[in-house]
């Protein structure tokens, strides 16, 4: 079975070693960052019978399907988003399965840009190349995490980790989300916020884990970021989309928040030309990393193969649409 993988920027995925073997028996292609245009990414996509998708940038519609006439597969590495058009593939006849994943890695990197945020790592070390001892050509200090107080917004696998390295730092940990969330927390010893309101107020170190669904798509607005400390660290790993357009630019520069350390924009693959934030004084900004790393490649790609070479030997599991099977050729 001929297999693509679009949109791996480092084409990493062909390279680990632990993937080797979930390679056997499929025709396996790498290619790096998709165009824009449709009939560039015809182009690149044209004979290719399963995808695997490993952002969730990578759309897939009814415009793109309909010039994919021999795409019987698309294999989502972790659960399938809104970038797919699964009833467009369904009445086209290709199957959508999805796979599992992990919320160590993003976990990790949110808690490793906290503390290099709040003691202003890359700023010191940045100064240190150029040979300042010290001086990072401002008086401002880096500050510690204990006994401040960390905002989890919300409580799911991502957010309970954070919430328990904040506590193993001795920092008060103040969560907020939907019901099931907030009980969550409550039976984990954590106090919950009165209010979203009160989260973003009482904030030192604010996290955001949200969902993105048509709910909470640009829900971080001006109003609730304006209730921020003039001191605190607004950190977004999550999904760009939570904010609303161009409201965190606006809040730094207008002091609240005073830093933000993000993992995620809204148009990526981004750069400085079109994108202010990666240049501003005060966030600390990475390239997309957050399930970026060895371990979580090998198993969210690992899952995605496996679910395609069971597809092509005619034992389709983790469908998304089952309804699609019928008309499969």
């Amino acid at each position: 079975m001929r297999v693509v993988i679009p949109d791996d920027y480092q084409r990493a995925s062909a390279a680990l070693p632990a993937l080797a073997i979930h390679h056997q028996g499929l025709d396996v292609r790498v290619l790096g960052a998709l165009p824009d245009d449709l009939d560039a990414r015809v182009e690149a996509l044209g004979d290719a019978q399963a995808l695997v998708l490993i952002r969730e940038r990578t759309r897939i519609d009814a415009a793109l399907l309909e010039r994919l006439p021999q795409l019987r597969l698309v294999s989502q590495t972790g659960k399938i988003g809104a970038h797919v058009d699964v009833a467009a593939c369904t009445a086209r006849g290709v199957a959508v399965v999805e796979g599992s994943g992990s919320p160590i890695a993003p976990a990790e990197l949110t808690w490793a840009l906290v503390m290099a945020a709040m003691r202003r790592l890359p700023a010191y070390g940045a100064a240190l190349q150029a040979g300042r001892w010290q001086d990072t050509g401002d008086a401002t200090l880096g500050r510690t995490l204990h006994g401040r107080t960390l905002g989890i917004w919300s409580y799911g696998k991502i957010g309970q980790r954070v919430a328990g390295y904040g506590r193993a730092f001795g920092m008060q940990v103040l969560v907020w989300g939907g019901e099931a969330a907030r009980a969550a927390a409550r039976a984990d010893g954590f106090e919950v916020a009165a209010s979203v309101e009160d989260l973003f107020a009482r904030s030192d170190v604010l996290s955001l884990h949200r969902r993105l669904v048509a709910a909470t798509r640009h829900q971080v607005d001006a109003a609730l970021l304006g209730l921020m400390k003039p001191d605190a660290l607004l950190v977004n790993t999550s999904r760009a989309e939570l904010m609303a357009p161009g409201a965190l630019l606006d809040g730094l520069n207008a002091g609240r928040p005073g830093l933000a350390a993000l993992d995620v924009f809204e148009h990526e693959p981004t750069t400085p030309s079109t994108e202010p934030l990666l240049t501003h004084p005060r966030v600390l900004a990475m390239p997309h990393l957050g399930y970026v790393e060895q371990d979580s490649y090998a198993l969210y790609l690992g899952t995605a193969l496996d679910n395609v070479r069971a597809f092509a030997a005619g034992t389709p599991r983790n469908l998304v649409n089952p309804e699609a099977l019928p008309s499969l050729r």
